[in-house]
């Protein structure tokens, strides 16, 4: 039997920040009713010397949004995405990318896609106001049934079901790098609607589902968890949260980003404290009179941290 073909997508988590909101730019929807989708396309050797060239070709065509920093992040390949057993159509295997811009005239101009938060999609990563209430009245009832039907079978990650659910959604703490690691134990437990049209058994054994935030064309919530990892993750040890932010800024706006990012709630002092001595920013000797109160003094990145040292991040905590 011949196997059917196969085809590399390129796929593209292109995040900014509007206010404090972390946004990802959503590809034009095919209907009003089609499931949000990442701008995406296939490679084509011809036309595309490399990876990224195509998949800056195809973000233009989709979305007419310009990119500034582009990192390649997975590729994902599982035989869920699209093929099912006796297809005969290509079946895809995605190279997943994170891209930086900033949200502005320039970055709206000609977006023919749309700015939604990642949090419609992850509303159990916002930890902002303190622990998410859908994890108690929904997640968690839903995850001891999974528990319950094998309470000891051992994942790859050689931890049991129930370790897993402590680990990932227990009361200890948060972890907000951890983001693929949620969503792939909500998948596994058939609790999530990507499941469900993947035909996973545990989701067909659930029936209709409540929504876990909104689902995603393909596998593109799997690739969106993946960025967000990586970015919060990232942030820690190099300076993108600047590629996120404006030319000048106040620390206040500096801190919301970050804690947009983060999806947690910083101390300002600790924050404050985290930033003089990581020696990451400078005055630009100018004030800011667009916060609404008293003026505050206006920062810019200091690049020259590049050369100072190995990883110029801002090392903020990981348990809140």
């Amino acid at each position: 039997m011949l196997s059917p073909p196969v085809e590399i997508g390129l796929t593209a988590a292109i995040v900014a920040v509007g206010g404090d909101a972390p946004l990802i730019l959503t590809a034009p929807a095919r209907d009003k009713n089609a499931e949000a989708a990442l701008p995406s396309g296939p490679f084509d050797p011809i036309r595309h010397r490399t990876f990224e060239i195509g998949l800056r070709a195809w973000v233009a065509e989709q979305t007419g949004a310009p990119l500034g920093y582009v990192e390649q992040l997975y590729t994902f390949g599982d035989r869920g995405r699209h093929a099912r057993a006796g297809d005969r159509d290509p079946h895809v295997v995605s190279v997943g990318y994170l891209a930086l811009t900033r949200i502005g005239e320039d970055a709206q101009r000609g977006a023919f896609g749309a700015w939604r938060s990642w949090y419609d999609f992850f509303p159990w990563e916002d930890w902002r106001n303190g622990r998410p209430e859908l994890i108690e009245s929904s997640i968690r009832p839903g995850l001891a049934g999974w528990v319950t039907e094998a309470p000891e079978a051992i994942s790859s990650s050689g931890l049991s079901r129930r370790q897993r659910v402590e680990l990932l959604f227990g009361a200890r703490g948060f972890n907000e790098e951890n983001v693929l690691e949620r969503y792939e134990l909500l998948y596994e437990a058939g609790m999530i609607e990507e499941a469900l049209r993947d035909g996973r058994e545990a989701a067909a054994r659930r029936g209709a589902l409540e929504p876990l935030g909104a689902p995603m064309r393909h596998d593109h919530r799997r690739i969106l968890a993946t960025a967000m990892g990586r970015l919060r993750a990232k942030m820690k040890y190099r300076p993108v949260i600047f590629e996120l932010m404006p030319a000048a800024f106040t620390l206040t706006e500096l801190q919301r980003t970050v804690e947009a990012i983060a999806g947690r709630h910083l101390h300002k002092q600790n924050f404050r404290r985290l930033v003089e001595t990581s020696a990451i920013v400078e005055p630009t000797g100018e004030m800011s009179l667009r916060t609404g109160g008293r003026p505050a003094a206006l920062f810019h990145f200091r690049r020259n941290v590049l050369q100072e040292r190995p990883s110029p991040g801002l090392r903020v905590g990981i348990r809140s």
